[in-house]
């Protein structure tokens, strides 16, 4: 894509980041943000689930919106994005478990079908689910819409294998990380398809962060290390903080105009 058509209505710079290795470390850190700071505030602050389901979805709301007005790349509405869409995504998932009564199996699979359903509606909309194209509005919406389904079916899964199946918080950890392991032995060595490498490693990252979560903030009773959701929700969205600041002045993480085309 040519600079000059940045000006063309619709056409925009890539407004996501390049996939290096900030990326990987900004997504795991917010994935484990997302699942102590949703029990922050409706567990140890006692705001209720249903009062932080309400506000936590009207701030996203507020910087989704932000988000999607921008014409490019910004590091700090970004990723402040991805943080917020965690933890709704964390969430929705409890409301529907904790609140409802639906049982980890299903949400599990429910929110995996709407995951493949709104890749089969992107892809058949646009031929591409890359995200190194997303620079046009319709493909950034798919896009959210996909990273919701991601961190809300995470949650699920990381949910139903360290609690309901028994697994515990540290070897869901290392089971997730195998996983993940997997996958770059499937994109490094075997040259699988860089795109689908890519959504199935985001989609590992969330229970595996959310097993860190969970791991780190759960008391020793509970099979956790017993850091606290605060301290553990304090140090990671610090973390965060000061990459997105390095990526803010170095631009580390932005892509080209050309390299989008």
């Amino acid at each position: 894509m040519d600079e000059r058509n940045v000006n063309v209505p619709g056409i925009m710079l890539n407004k996501v980041p390049e996939i290096t290795l900030y990326f990987w470390v900004i997504k795991i850190l917010a994935t484990t943000v997302g699942e102590t700071a949703a029990d922050l505030l409706s567990v140890r602050l006692n705001f209720g689930l249903t009062a932080t389901s309400a506000v936590m979805c009207a701030v996203f709301m507020a910087v989704l919106l932000w988000q999607l007005r921008l014409d490019r790349y910004v590091p700090f509405v970004y990723w402040l994005t991805v943080v917020l869409i965690s933890v709704v995504g964390t969430l929705v998932s409890d409301n529907l478990v904790d609140g409802v009564g639906i049982s980890l199996v299903t949400t599990s699979v429910i929110f995996a079908v709407c995951l493949v359903a709104t890749f089969s509606v992107w892809y058949a909309s646009e031929r591409t689910l890359s995200i190194d194209t997303i620079v046009t509005p319709r493909r950034e919406q798919f896009y959210w819409f996909a990273i919701l389904f991601t961190f809300a079916m995470g949650t699920s899964v990381g949910d139903l294998l360290a609690e309901r199946l028994d697994l515990g918080y540290a070897q869901a950890t290392l089971l997730f990380a195998l996983f993940l392991g997997v996958v770059a032995v499937l994109y490094y060595i075997l040259r699988l398809n860089a795109i689908f490498c890519f959504w199935l490693a985001y989609i590992l990252t969330r229970p595996l962060g959310a097993s860190v979560g969970d791991w780190l903030a759960k008391p020793s009773i509970a099979g956790g290390l017993g850091f606290g959701t605060v301290a553990t929700s304090i140090w990671f969205l610090g973390l965060i903080l000061a990459i997105v600041l390095y990526l803010t002045v170095s631009k580390a993480d932005s892509i080209a105009p050309e390299a989008a085309e």
